[in-house]
């Protein structure tokens, strides 16, 4: 693993830390770790090399001056009053700079007439005037990462560096580089593929720096983020992120591969290993007018899809929290839930008949009155069929939890089109925050992890979770909700 560090003010020990943290994370060890501040002194003394055979020069021109004589890609650049120094002065000045003095540049001396504008003369050195956060303050000139890529492979005796094709105009680049450096050993090629593309998101480090910097997302590990840190805040295991790599494969084609692919992944791992558990997320309660039984114990099973899960024992009683959904008034004939008059079973307990409801002022309603039936509890053979199953918790046991419901980051699944920018098109809902939630009491949380929350989807316990409040985090849907 090799960190590109040439630009002191863009690194930091935080940085590495989390990269290496997020690889661990997903199964590899690097047999190393380096960083291209390793070869410091090596890339230097190659850049003395290309000065000495009349392959460099220092150039005092302001970056705008560079920039209008580069030309375009259509029209050839224009030579710099400062090509033609001799190979002593350009020695003499290369030494200042390396001293923190002036504001020049190193330059390589290409052809400014090239229709590849990478090769106008491209900058290979610059003086930046910052600490670094490995080599101190020992540099003041710090090289280019065209200049200091393929001499990084070089020395670490790569022999494919493989990179995304948006480098393919930067091979003829690296491969001048190594041809009048004077290297003696084999030197590296470079192969080109396509980028990860997604759709609903965005990939470019460029733009997702961007939303963090402005507080669109809280950081780079919110769980909305296409990044490592972030897919697994979300949930995501590195089995599933795995088994999405190997799915899509390596190709030289640009497209779009589908975020709902990625979702699969995960899906189907966490049907089989995820617990199962009981959380109203829209609550109303339930009250069993004819119930005298205090407290009573179900058992109910962790996983239907693995047989040694085992099952847990949880709290019943004459008072419960059920989906708001799950009772209405005025149902249609496909209506397979609680509704008056009619029967639905809670989950390994018993079955219940709704027999009235009380409102509020404003026609809410607050709490649904139920009978139950002692000779149904989950086990017993009962004389007739009761369609409908729900979840519910205990409002005596229940822990009330805060759960954040995630969806798309942006309303387009392809927010880099269009004229108005991919910031324009930032979902407003990407971000739902439930703090009304209540979770059944029978499991340690910070143990079982992650969780599929019954007839909801699939969650995993949040880092801001605390002794007061659980938090929970919405990793994937039951199904593809997205067509």
């Amino acid at each position: 693993m090799r960190f590109d560090d040439t630009n002191p003010v863009n690194e930091s020990d935080e940085f590495t830390k989390s990269f290496i943290e997020d690889v661990k994370w997903l199964g590899f060890t690097p047999s190393e770790i380096r960083f291209t501040s390793d070869y410091f002194e090596f890339i230097y003394n190659c850049a003395i090399t290309l000065i000495k055979k009349g392959l460099a020069y220092v150039d005092d021109s302001t970056s705008e001056e560079i920039a209008k004589l580069k030309g375009t890609p259509t029209i050839p650049g224009f030579n710099s009053p400062y090509r033609d120094r001799s190979v002593s002065e350009n020695l003499e000045l290369f030494n200042r700079m390396k001293m923190g003095e002036g504001k020049s540049t190193l330059r390589a001396k290409i052809d400014m007439h090239s229709p590849n504008m990478i090769l106008r003369d491209p900058i290979l050195y610059r003086i930046i005037n910052a600490e670094h956060h490995t080599t101190g303050n020992l540099w003041k000139i710090y090289p280019m990462y065209d200049f200091a890529h393929p001499l990084s492979d070089y020395i670490e005796g790569i022999t494919d560096s493989l990179c995304t094709l948006e480098f393919e105009v930067h091979r003829p680049l690296y491969m001048w580089v190594l041809e009048n450096c004077d290297l003696t050993n084999p030197l590296p090629e470079e192969t080109e593929f396509a980028r990860l593309n997604i759709d609903w998101t965005v990939m470019s480090k460029r733009k997702l720096k961007r939303l963090v910097e402005e507080g669109y997302v809280s950081g780079w590990n919110d769980p909305r983020m296409p990044t490592i840190s972030g897919l697994r805040r979300r949930g995501f295991t590195p089995a599933s992120i795995r088994d999405f790599c190997d799915r899509i494969s390596v190709t030289r084609n640009e497209g779009v591969v589908s975020y709902a692919l990625l979702e699969e992944c995960l899906r189907g791992e966490l049907n089989k290993s995820s617990n199962r558990v009981m959380c109203v997320l829209n609550p109303i309660k339930l009250k069993i007018i004819n119930w005298n039984k205090g407290i009573e114990m179900v058992e109910i099973e962790n996983n239907p899809e693995d047989p040694n899960a085992g099952t847990r024992m949880v709290s019943f009683d004459g008072e419960l929290w059920i989906e708001r959904d799950d009772f209405n008034i005025n149902p249609d004939r496909k209506y397979n839930r609680l509704k008056l008059g009619g029967e639905v079973r809670l989950k390994g307990a018993y079955v219940v008949k709704a027999i009235d409801y009380i409102s509020d002022e404003k026609g809410n309603i607050t709490e649904v009155l139920c009978e139950y039936d002692p000779n149904t509890k989950s086990g017993m053979v009962i004389d007739r069929k009761v369609k409908g199953t729900i979840h519910w918790v205990s409002v005596g046991n229940g822990i009330n939890v805060e759960v954040r419901e995630y969806d798309r980051l942006f309303t387009t699944p392809e927010p880099d089109k269009g004229e108005e920018g991919f910031i324009f098109f930032l979902n407003p809902n990407s971000l739902i925050i439930n703090r009304n939630a209540y979770i059944e009491s029978s499991v340690n949380y910070e143990v079982v992890n992650p969780i599929q929350m019954m007839r909801r989807g699939y969650y995993v316990l949040d880092s801001d979770s605390n002794t007061d409040k659980l938090v929970f985090n919405k990793t994937v849907s039951l199904k593809e909700s997205y067509k």
